[in-house]
């Protein structure tokens, strides 16, 4: 099953598509045909399809949400708990050789504080359900002097910049440019 998320359904999501379901098994009882329903309610017929074949089997109760795809390891006490210990960052929890969180790192605090076993794929969902998302630091040299460089840019640049090319006719072959 694919998600829009790439993490499973937020409450609110599985919330929405349950009263699509319910509303589509109102216009099941009024006959409505399947084209129109995927149509007004903008989900795919075949989806309507599925949905009629569980209502015609289970009834309204068919189409009830059957709660999350898989139980939440971790309580809201301990997910708390774990976004204050990620705050404090990685040399605080012993890996002194870059200050980047990374899957595997996450998933090694994880079994460290709580004795829970998580695939590096099941932190990277955790983490994005509850809105975490992907950091890529910059690099930048450490000796890195900023007011050096915007002097650098006003005075030197501007003398050691080439004067904008003018205008000239290109060609559109791939082999012989046109010189101007």
């Amino acid at each position: 099953m694919r998600y829009g998320q790439r993490g499973g359904y937020t409450p609110a999501e599985q919330q929405r598509r349950e009263r699509l379901r319910l509303e589509a098994a109102g216009r099941f009882e009024q006959g409505h045909s399947t084209r129109d329903i995927a149509r007004e309610l903008r989900v795919h017929e075949r989806t309507v399809t599925r949905w009629r074949k569980a209502w015609r089997e289970g009834g309204i109760q068919a189409l009830r949400s059957k709660g999350p795809v898989s139980a939440e390891k971790l309580s809201g006490r301990q997910w708390a708990r774990l976004e204050a210990e990620l705050s404090r960052g990685p040399l605080a929890h012993g890996f002194s050789d870059d200050q980047r969180w990374t899957l595997v790192r996450v998933k090694t605090l994880i079994g460290r504080l709580f004795h829970i076993g998580y695939t590096v794929e099941g932190v990277g969902k955790l983490l994005r359900r509850h809105g975490w998302s992907v950091q890529v630091p910059v690099r930048r040299a450490l000796e890195r002097d900023e007011q050096a460089i915007a002097a650098w840019k006003q005075e030197v640049w501007p003398d050691v910049k080439p004067p904008r090319r003018t205008w000239a006719p290109t060609s559109v072959s791939r082999t012989r440019q046109v010189r101007g």
